[in-house]
């Protein structure tokens, strides 16, 4: 086999079917839709804003709005290849059945970036909120050196390795005891985003709309780049195809819910937060652990709405926590059992039916990074891979329309072909936006994973194997006539 043929092999689409010993479905339309807004809801309104306003000032709403059309055009994409190809792997499983095996791996170097980088900064992010709620309800601070890693003047982050333990755990008890938990978290930080909303609306002046755009159009593009991530909960939905009751309606549908449910939230939190402040506040340092606390004890005055929202905060995140870490630990599990990492990644628990071998590595991974390694300078890295993974789903669903228009789609990407270009375009219209440093880290990263797969990955997939039994069967050729017959007459 020539050397391209080895690289770009596909995998073959196989309809959903039971796995004796593997992932066992279980999650139904609303709490697969709730695992997409649990993964985004969240980061975008607690962490994010506050890095987004200053690029973008009052705009940053446009900057919201260009992300989430953007986010928009590829959800309907994700929608069409999660009822085409409805398994576990998300992006990575759509790379390999359309464009090949060695750009599967490059989407997974994404996807592990999104994944990793964004679960470890969001975790790290929880310990501001946390110790405002304690602060709040006892009357006494965590110590600051058990708040930040040794990088950041402090010994570890003792909150954010605690958050990834008890996610972990969670995740090892059962999938759908984790979603069912999950959903119950995202109906409470909705409710207490709907708060903030509500309360800080009050406090609303149309004077700090007044200098618009400070930094232009530049600023909306760099807050929308930023804040871009933050959709990862859409392609979350997709990593459950093996743990979906119906996947081919579920998945599509799931995805549409929390798209829309996602865009209106951020909006209408965004417009409240920029609304109740002049857009330079957002800078002060004093609002970069627990901003929308701070605004709502601002425009009140009073210390318990600020209170419910650092427990709505705490709950928010660890639901984002959680949903980023299931998303991370089964792509893991597609990877494995494709044979592109070692088997291990692939076994599953047969009480459970979990992945725990991979869970147990990518908490490891993760405490590590959120308990020791600033990690809020990375947003834009993670948008990156986002974007990235985006625009390759769009592709997938150009090239699987042409190669296998015969698979059954319960959704359909309207005006295609239309939409999926038009994804791709804003897509690379964010990239722009991002900074040449990011470019360069994230080219160092996915050119590590490549090597990583040229020498052994590609060796030990699966259909590398296949393909060598094949072959070796081929050369051995049929039984001959004289051996057929000598083994008739022995047998006789």
């Amino acid at each position: 086999m020539s050397l391209a043929r080895e690289l770009f092999r596909r995998k073959p689409v196989t309809p959903p079917a039971p796995s004796p010993g593997g992932l066992t479905r279980g999650i139904g339309t609303f709490q697969l839709a709730m695992l997409g807004v649990g993964a985004t809801v969240g980061t975008g309104v607690f962490f994010v804003m506050h890095e987004a306003v200053p690029l973008a000032g009052p705009a940053v709403i446009l900057s919201f709005l260009v992300a989430a059309i953007a986010a928009g055009l590829s959800a309907v994409c994700y929608a069409e290849m999660a009822s085409a190809v409805p398994v576990s792997g998300s992006t990575y499983a759509y790379a390999y059945v359309t464009l090949g095996e060695i750009v599967a791996m490059g989407v997974a170097a994404c996807l592990m970036l999104e994944y990793g980088v964004s679960t470890a900064a969001v975790a790290s992010g929880w310990s501001g909120y946390l110790d405002r709620l304690v602060g709040d309800l006892f009357g006494w601070d965590i110590p600051a050196a058990l708040t930040a890693g040794p990088l950041e003047g402090g010994i570890v982050n003792l909150p954010a390795v605690i958050l990834v333990g008890l996610c972990a755990l969670l995740l090892i008890r059962g999938t759908r005891e984790s979603a069912a938990v999950n959903t119950v978290m995202v109906i409470i930080k909705l409710g207490v985003l709907l708060m903030f909303g509500a309360i800080a609306v009050t406090a609303f002046q149309a004077d700090n709309f007044a200098d618009f755009a400070p930094h232009g159009a530049a600023g909306v593009t760099a807050a929308a780049g930023t804040i871009f991530f933050t959709f990862i909960g859409l392609d979350a939905v997709s990593t459950a195809g093996d743990e979906v009751r119906d996947p081919q309606r579920s998945l599509p549908r799931a995805i549409l819910i929390a798209l829309v449910t996602v865009v209106a939230v951020y909006l209408f939190v965004a417009i409240a937060a920029v609304g109740a402040q002049p857009w330079t506040d957002f800078e002060d340092p004093g609002q970069q652990s627990a901003g929308l606390a701070v605004i709502l004890g601002d425009v009140l005055g009073a210390a318990w709405p600020a209170t419910v929202l650092a427990a709505g905060a705490v709950i928010s995140i660890f639901s984002v926590t959680l949903v980023t870490l299931f998303g991370q630990t089964r792509i893991l599990y597609s990877i494995g059992r494709d044979g592109l990492l070692p088997r291990a990644f692939a076994r599953v628990d047969p009480r459970t039916h979990t992945p725990v071998f991979s869970t147990v590595v990518v908490a490891i991974a993760v405490a590590l990074l959120a308990g020791f390694i600033p990690l809020s300078s990375l947003w834009d890295l993670v948008s990156m891979g986002t974007l990235v993974a985006f625009i390759v789903v769009s592709i997938g669903v150009m090239v699987l329309r042409r190669t296998r228009p015969d698979l059954p789609r319960a959704f359909r990407v309207p005006g295609y072909p239309v939409t999926p270009v038009l994804s791709i375009l804003a897509c690379l219209y964010l990239i722009t936006g991002l900074g040449w440093s990011t470019y360069a880290w994230f080219a160092v990263w996915v050119a590590i994973v490549l090597a990583y797969y040229l020498l052994w990955g590609r060796r030990h997939s699966l259909l590398a194997r296949t393909e060598r039994e094949t072959d070796a069967a081929t050369a051995a050729g049929p039984p001959s006539a004289d051996v057929d017959e000598g083994r008739g007459g022995s047998a006789t």
